[in-house]
Parts: structure tokens; C-alpha cells; sequence
């Protein structure tokens, strides 16, 4: 039975390898600190936060996020640990809530491996806080028990690390925030909060469902894996029943044999919004159900197909988290045991040692195996789904090679997202999951032409790389001008050397650029001082509730500005115009689409820093630098790409042109 602790009280744990979970409902850091019996830390080595994410039996979320999993075994903390300390802090710089008393209270849990709820407790009473000692596992006469703490600081981290005798707070305060901002930096944003009724369906295969009694708006958790001895700290979500065959005879172009796709999943219990009437017959008893296209809820087969594409990314990330922390575990376990076999002196003589280490590899293989099976299992699950839903998918959503682009007709309405790239993990590269922002655009876009980015850069050509990046560029200012309503998307493009011409002779040709390709100072100047301006002027008429007095020739539509070869060719003035369009462009329909190396455009020093931090950094070539929102994961990118021979670029511009002139725009 649970029990639900108020500030102050404790219980005692029943077991010392747990999990603690934090659900705030807005980005938070976690982290913890080791105190020895006088609850003092000793050191910066006796702190886990996301710059240094593990201790000896503490591994700590790498990235602030509403959700947390942090794993504790307590039989291996070092040697004079006696209490864990869970710290709570809001991102500082980063825009967001800056004190406890404006967000959801947060909610912590304690848990066993197999979900098992052994204690929780909510924040409530915080007000200007902006870091807070949550609680603390600690250990008396060789008993662990948890304790609620809830202690707030309105001075934040560095007030709450000085209470706990850490030295120099302030400094390390900074470096935690400062490696918090960069992986905010590089984190794909998370879709917003779904309401219960658009929650991703789950079906469980026979687990029960654990789930911790967060209060909302926090967002649910996921189920973990049943069986402790197959995962690590770190859990996935419940997988879907295990794949049946795809969708019967789905071709390419997303049209099964004998009829359209049933976007209706047979095995829905809860209210929903309307769908089509099912045609897939529903699951025998004891079999899995099929993977179908639009599994999930929403109010359009787009929000249908969007939230299923999130949910396939989520799974997909908690589900080798927990395969990695299953295996840390079985090396971690191995380790101890053969340090307390051979720290016997009687296994020092004749095979007792020898028997001590093959028996220690043998369990660390068998851990290590049955880990493998449940990842496997719940990859095959993901790739059978990925097989139905991507011929589905509409343009917005699609590859360039997919068969929908050749019928694309240009929409009266933008759509939810736009697939803007791919992203895969290690453990299974052929499983792709698409890369969805949503529109209107939040945050711009830049295209890394470095060769220092990535190893595949690395062995480029430097001018080839160059060409590519900006061919990149001219794809997804394509993609956009093709998802929008004729007229209500403008792209615009600053070349100070006029080294583009040939990558942006797609979108010249077509005729669907705003203006010809700005070139020169004089070109870089005016086009960033009607940007400027544009942004000033619609901020002032919103902040005035007086759109009607904007003047009658200014475009209130969005507008992308392509940046070629940045910094080349910009002085100060215009560096600065750039961060002002970076922080205030996207809210008013201003994006920013750059090509740079950001390795020579560091010789602005670090003033640029916060250009790049508020852009999506993507590349021409493959590179492991995205983080997932979930467990920050290293994902390789994959950019998209016309596949060899098509016209399907110069098909699609010439499509928007056609709709724009039928729009007399």
C-alpha cells in the first residue's frame, strides 16, 4: 500500500534498488546530492545534476523536463553516503516560470523496479521558490527510510546546494544551468499536453498498470516493464500488444487491397472523437491487435497521425533507455560481485576465484540477454507500426519519396506539423521515426554547414558540404511554401556573395520567392531593416489590440528568411538584427532559416551564443546531435532527401506557383 507522505513524515523502504519519478507539468532540473551522517556534502563528486549525470548507485536525468526517472541503488552509494538528497530547480534564462508558485505543484514517487509505488508526496505551499530540497532517502541504524522535505529557496540552486555545505555554490549553480541551456538547446521540443482523451492507446499484453497517483495537470507516466530483472533504473513505456501483419496489402501510396485505410483501431474503449466506422476486424481473444494508421485520438486524421508519430518517439526512447540501464546494471552487479568474491582471501587459492568470475559474467550475460529480448520485442511492436503508418502519412508529414507528393494539391489550411527530417537510435538504425515540428513555426531553424559537425561532414568537401547545407535549406523552404495557403507563407533570402545561386535556382525559377536574392551590405541592410521594422510594428498594433492600424502594405503573413554563408558579409549591426529576428521573429510570424558554420562564426566570440541556443540546429549530412524530451538520448538526424532523378522539387514549386496565380496572388 502506498503511503502519502505530508512535510516531515517518513517510511520506511522495504527495498534498496528504487526509482524515484517527478511529474511537475513544466520543465524542471533534478538532481541529488550524497550527505554523509551529518547530511554534508563532502564534494562536487558527491552531487549527480545534468552535468554530471551518475554517481556510484545514482544516475540523474541529463536535460530539465516535466517528467523524471531517477534510479538509486542504495547498496552502492560510496562509502560514508548516508542520505540522498532529491533537488528540484526551475531552468533560469530559458523563458519560462521562475518561481514554484506559478506552475503545478510537483509530484515525486517512490518506486520499486516493477513500478510498485512505495511512497509519495506532493509539493504544495510554494510560492516564490525556485529550487526546492523535495525529500531524502536516508539511513538509520541500517534501515533506509524516505522522509518528505519540501524545503523551498527563493535564493534558487545556489541558495539550496549552500544549505547543504556545498563550497562555492554560485559557481556550480551556474554550470548546472548552463548545462541544463545546453540541452534545452539541443532537445527536440515536446508536442504540447494532451488532454486524457488524446492520449497514445496502449494495450497492455498482461502487466498490470502501474501508474503513479500524480495530481493533474501533471502528466501521466508511463508503465514500466513488469520484470526487474530484465530492466535498469530506467523504464519504458508499456508496449503495444505485439504486431500482427500490417494493414492488408497497404501500398506505397497508403491504399491497402480492396479498399482505403481504416484509420479506427478495433480495440478503442474510450470516448473519442468521431472516426471512421471500423473495418478491421477486431482481435481474437489472446492475439495481439494489427498496428493501424491514426492510432490515436484527435479531431483530424493529422492530429490522429501526429500524436501516433509522438507516441511511436516516446516509446522508442523509453524503451532503450530502459535496455541501456538493464545493461549498466548487469556490468554495475557484476562488478560488486567480483570485488566481494575476490576481496575473500579463500578464493585466492586454487579455482574458487576462477569459478567466482565465470559465474559473475555468466549472470551479467543472462541480465544483459533478457534485456535484449524485451527491447527486440518492443522494437519489432514500433517497426511494424512504422511500416502502416508511413505510407499513410500525408504530404506534410511524408519523405520526398513517398507517392503523395505527385497528387499534392496545395492545402486551404496549413496542417498540424511538417516533417522536417528523420531520427534513429543506435540499436536499430532502420527504424526511422519522422521528425515533426509544428506550425506555425516556434523556434527557426539552422543548417550546420561545418565540416567540424559530424565524422560524415568531417570527410566532405568543404564547398560540397557547403552547396548541400544550402540545398537543405531550399528543400524545407520548399516544403513550407507547399504546406501553406497560397499567399499566406513568404520566403525571402539574404546571399551576401551571391554564392547560392545555384541551389536557390529551384525556387528562383519557379518564381516563388518575395524577391530576388538580397546580395551585398546594401542588400543585407535593407532586407534585416524591413524585418526589424515588420517585427516592431506588429508587436506594437498586438500590444495595442489595433491590428487595423498596421499599414496596408505590410505582409501579415509568415515569412521565412533564408540566411546563406552567415557571418560572411554581416557587420555588427546586422549580427545584432539577426538575435533580435531569432528571440522575437517566430511570435510575430518571423522565422529565421540560416546556413553557417558555426565554427567560423565564432569568432564573434560568445555574443552569437544565444542566436544558436534559440535556433534548431539540423545538418545536410547524418549526425548524432538531436536529444529526445523524454530521456535525452543522442539521435542521429537524417536529413531528407530527393531521391536520385526526381523532379518532385521542381514538381512542387511549380504547384504553388500555378496556386498563386489562380489566387491572383
Amino acid at each position: 500500500m502506498t503511503a502519502e507522505l505530508v512535510r516531515g513524515q517518513n517510511h520506511t523502504l522495504p527495498q534498496t534498488r528504487l526509482e524515484i519519478r517527478v511529474s511537475a507539468g513544466t520543465p524542471v532540473v533534478a538532481g541529488a546530492t550524497l550527505g554523509d551522517e551529518r547530511g554534508t556534502v563532502r564534494g562536487i563528486e558527491w552531487i549527480a545534476h545534468p552535468g554530471s549525470p551518475q554517481l556510484p548507485g545514482l544516475e540523474v536525468s541529463q536535460q530539465a523536463a516535466a517528467d523524471h526517472r531517477l534510479a538509486v541503488d542504495l547498496e552502492a552509494l560510496p562509502t560514508g553516503a548516508h542520505r540522498v538528497t532529491v533537488l528540484l530547480a526551475l531552468p533560469v534564462g530559458v523563458g519560462g516560470p521562475v518561481r514554484f508558485g506559478a506552475v503545478p505543484a510537483p509530484f515525486v514517487a517512490v518506486t520499486g523496479l516493477d513500478g510498485t509505488e512505495i511512497a509519495s508526496f506532493t509539493l504544495t505551499d510554494l510560492d516564490a521558490e525556485s529550487a526546492v530540497s523535495a525529500l531524502e532517502l536516508y539511513r538509520r541504524q541500517d534501515v533506509w527510510k524516505v522522509r518528505a522535505v519540501g524545503q523551498g529557496y527563493a535564493g534558487g540552486l545556489a541558495a539550496m546546494l549552500a544549505d547543504q555545505g556545498v563550497t562555492e555554490p554560485a559557481a556550480l549553480a551556474g554550470t548546472i544551468q548552463e548545462a541544463v541551456t545546453r540541452g534545452l538547446a539541443r532537445s527536440v521540443a515536446p508536442p504540447p499536453p494532451r488532454t486524457p482523451e488524446g492520449d497514445r492507446v496502449r494495450h497492455a499484453t498482461g502487466s498490470a498498470d502501474h501508474r503513479p497517483t500524480a495530481p493533474p495537470p501533471a502528466p501521466e507516466p508511463p508503465e514500466p516493464l513488469t520484470d526487474p530483472a530484465a530492466t535498469g533504473p530506467a523504464h519504458t513505456a508499456q508496449p503495444h500488444t505485439a504486431p500482427g501483419p500490417a494493414a492488408a496489402g497497404a501500398s506505397a501510396a497508403g491504399t491497402p487491397a480492396g479498399g482505403p485505410i481504416n484509420y479506427a483501431h478495433p480495440r478503442r474503449q474510450h470516448a473519442a472523437p468521431p472516426s471512421p466506422p471500423p473495418t478491421v476486424p477486431p482481435a481474437q481473444p489472446g492475439q495481439p491487435a494489427q498496428p493501424v494508421a491514426g492510432d490515436a485520438t484527435g479531431w483530424s486524421m493529422d492530429e490522429r497521425l501526429y500524436n501516433q508519430i509522438w507516441g511511436m518517439f516516446e516509446d522508442l526512447a523509453r524503451a532503450v533507455a530502459a535496455y541501456r540501464s538493464a545493461v549498466d546494471f548487469a556490468e554495475s552487479r557484476m562488478d560488486q560481485e567480483l570485488d566481494r568474491a575476490l576481496s575473500d582471501p579463500r578464493n585466492r587459492i586454487g579455482g574458487a576465484g576462477d569459478r567466482a568470475r565465470e559465474a559473475a559474467r555468466a549472470k551479467r550475460d543472462e541480465l544483459a540477454s533478457r534485456a535484449r529480448e524485451a527491447l527486440d520485442r518492443d522494437l519489432a511492436q514500433l517497426a511494424a507500426e512504422a511500416a502502416v503508418v508511413e505510407p499513410a502519412l500525408p504530404a506534410a508529414y511524408a519523405g520526398w519519396g513517398n507517392p503523395v507528393w505527385h497528387a499534392h494539391r496545395i492545402p486551404m489550411e496549413i496542417p498540424m506539423a511538417l516533417r522536417i527530417g528523420d531520427l534513429h537510435l543506435p540499436e536499430r538504425t532502420d527504424l526511422r521515426i519522422p521528425l515533426l515540428v509544428r506550425l506555425p513555426l516556434e523556434r527557426g531553424m539552422w543548417v550546420d554547414s561545418g565540416r567540424a559537425a559530424s565524422e560524415a561532414a568531417a570527410l566532405m568537401d568543404t564547398d560540397r558540404l557547403r552547396r548541400l547545407a544550402m540545398e537543405t535549406a531550399v528543400a524545407h523552404a520548399a516544403r513550407l511554401l507547399a504546406v501553406y495557403p497560397p499567399g499566406e507563407f513568404a520566403v525571402h533570402v539574404i546571399d551576401p556573395a551571391g554564392s547560392a545561386a545555384g541551389p536557390l535556382a529551384p525556387l528562383v525559377e519557379a518564381g516563388v520567392l518575395a524577391g530576388p536574392p538580397a546580395a551585398g551590405p546594401g542588400g543585407v541592410a535593407s532586407v534585416l531593416a524591413h524585418f526589424t521594422r515588420r517585427v516592431d510594428l506588429v508587436q506594437m498594433a498586438v500590444r495595442a489590440r489595433a491590428a487595423d492600424s498596421l499599414p496596408p502594405d505590410l505582409d501579415t503573413g509568415e515569412q521565412l528568411l533564408v540566411v546563406n554563408d552567415f557571418p560572411h558579409g554581416f557587420d555588427d549591426r546586422a549580427v545584432t538584427q539577426l538575435r533580435y529576428l531569432a528571440d522575437e521573429g517566430p511570435a510575430v510570424g518571423v522565422h529565421l532559416l540560416m546556413v553557417a558554420d558555426r565554427e567560423e562564426a565564432s569568432a564573434y566570440g560568445p555574443i552569437l551564443d544565444p542566436l544558436w541556443r534559440s535556433l534548431l540546429r539540423i545538418t545536410p549530412v547524418a549526425d548524432s546531435h538531436l536529444a529526445d524530451p523524454w530521456v535525452g538520448h543522442a539521435w542521429t538526424y537524417e536529413p531528407l532527401t530527393v531521391p536520385p532523378g526526381s523532379r518532385v522539387l521542381e514538381q512542387v514549386l511549380a504547384a504553388v506557383a500555378e496556386a498563386r496565380r489562380a489566387a491572383g496572388r
